[in-house]
């Protein structure tokens, strides 16, 4: 090693997956820059309610936990990056309990085991209850302090920088290129974009964005996992009060989840959705209710099992030991997003993504409950030692649609979007909540991709988002077939013959520098 430069890498993204993936290449050696589009703590990780998933029980194993993400991924999941994670995972969990990790134990001091949606198992860890990804992300925020890692918060980016078709760098709004000789996009998913969402404000897919731009593959975007018990106003009330037992009704207090899935409120996360959904539609856009005075009957103490959750509701002035909680579908998780191998990878030299922002091939069609934390633990570690090394190499070549910039959709309409900012801002929104949400059909899906093709004319945030959600729902106009959190009216039958994904690639990728959106 002497005389030989150390690599830069450059992080994008400070949540589960940033953090992994800098600690991991500073780890081995290399010079890393983490930069934040705001605080440290202001990801989806820090707002992470549920826990992560973990087959680290003697009745538990990696295989059962990886037949579960199979089964809940509809076909999709990719089998090899799904044995990675478990058995990977298993052991990155593990090690996360030797480091001192706060996980939620029981009275006599061993780990507490919490159920969730659709695992065949108890093998979810908790921290301060419904608080899980806040202390996760404070504890990895501890751990990158003590590391020698160059930490820029309030760095947004403005985009990537490319020489020869390989990145070389990135950009920050208002500051100088810093260069790279690899950089990970950690940059997480795009549920902002819909105007219901459990998102937080920086989550408009950026980082996927200025990857598009540079000509990196993208996979899966039909996939938007829509989390069925949110609050009108977003507030996200965790899988895992219905794991512990909390029911959902309509408005004439009917339990309809069991009249659909003999599991019931423990169904998918898309059966859920939809079926929840589908209630709200015949309601006439009233809304469902989670009810947990079940479990205040039942002798559970809510404020100390769901402090954050219990708290925000008082704020709300709900108190759900005697009141229903109303809630709805919101736009929760991207399954798809840049498309990478299983070392974070992509067809760009120099480029590599993990977290939500990537398309590793863990969810397929749907997520499985509390793996997300899981995935950018694995992969944003798998990812940050393959930055630090010197073959960031090459990946598959995969089958790809080449997309130009303007997309042709049939039916167009002849009139335009609003003029204000604001109102094109929100007009994004509106297409993808009324085109690209639970349900799609055909009508919707080409209303919403002839409104977002005019939208994203200009050089505007819309014009910027609208690039995005046009591809999203392009991916969901060429799925003619329901599948995982795919639902589409006019073709409620899984197809066989699509079982596999679907990758874009942009038709002329842009040399020299990305895009001028924050990530």
């Amino acid at each position: 090693m002497t005389g030989r430069r150390r690599r830069a890498v450059v992080v994008v993204g400070g949540g589960v997956a940033g953090a992994s993936a800098a600690l991991a290449a500073a780890e081995d050696g290399a010079d890393v820059v983490l930069l934040t589009a705001g605080d440290l703590l202001d990801s989806a990780t820090a707002r992470a309610q549920g826990g992560i998933a973990a087959a680290i029980w003697p009745d538990d194993s990696p295989a059962r936990h990886a037949e579960d993400t199979r089964a809940v991924g509809a076909g999709l999941c990719d089998p090899a990056a799904v044995d990675l994670l478990t058995r990977a995972g298993a052991d990155a969990v593990r090690a996360l309990v030797a480091a001192g990790a706060p996980f939620d134990r029981n009275a006599d001091g061993t780990l507490a085991r919490g159920l969730e949606a659709a695992h065949s198992r108890r093998r979810i860890l908790h921290a301060g209850g419904d608080a899980s990804g806040r202390r996760l992300a404070e504890h990895l925020v501890g751990r990158l302090a003590a590391a020698r890692i160059d930490i820029r918060e309030h760095t947004p980016i403005r985009d990537l920088v490319t020489a020869g078709g390989v990145v070389t760098g990135v950009r920050p709004a208002g500051g100088d290129v810093i260069g790279a000789d690899a950089l990970v996009l950690a940059t997480g998913g795009l549920g902002r974009l819909y105007p219901a969402t459990s998102n937080p404000t920086g989550a408009l897919g950026g980082g996927i964005l200025a990857a598009w731009r540079v000509g990196a593959a993208l996979a899966d975007l039909e996939f938007v996992q829509f989390h069925p018990t949110a609050t009108p106003d977003g507030l996200l009330v965790s899988e895992a009060v219905r794991g512990a037992g909390a029911v959902l009704r309509d408005e004439h207090g009917r339990r309809f989840l069991a009249e659909v899935d003999p599991r019931a409120e423990l169904a998918p996360r898309d059966v859920v959705a939809a079926a929840t959904a589908a209630v709200i539609g015949a309601q006439d856009g009233r809304p469902a209710y989670l009810d947990a005075t079940v479990l205040a009957d039942d002798g559970i103490d809510l404020a100390a099992r769901f402090p954050t959750i219990d708290r925000a509701l008082a704020d709300r002035g709900v108190d759900w030991r005697t009141d229903l909680v109303p809630i709805m579908p919101a736009a929760h998780f991207l399954m798809g997003g840049v498309r990478t191998d299983l070392d974070g990878r992509t067809n760009v030299p120099g480029l590599l993504a993990a977290g939500e922002c990537a398309r590793t091939g863990v969810h397929g069609a749907n997520r499985l409950a509390s793996n997300s934390l899981l995935e950018g633990l694995v992969f944003g570690t798998r990812a940050g030692r393959t930055a630090a090394r010197a073959g960031t190499g090459t990946v598959p070549a995969w089958p790809a649609t080449a997309v130009d910039d303007a997309v042709a959709a049939p039916d167009r309409e002849e009139t335009g979007p609003p003029a204000g900012s604001q109102e094109r801002l929100d007009a994004v929104g509106a297409c993808l909540r009324d085109g690209v949400g639970v349900d799609r059909d055909a009508p919707g899906l080409a209303r919403a991709l002839a409104r977002l093709d005019r939208l994203a004319a200009g050089a505007d945030a819309a014009a910027e988002r609208a690039a995005l959600a046009r591809l999203v729902a392009r991916a969901a106009w060429e799925r003619p077939e329901s599948r995982g959190a795919h639902r589409r009216r006019d073709h409620p039958a899984t197809d066989p013959a699509l079982a596999a994904p679907r990758t874009l690639v942009r038709g002329r990728p842009q040399e020299g520098h990305a895009c001028s959106t924050a990530a």
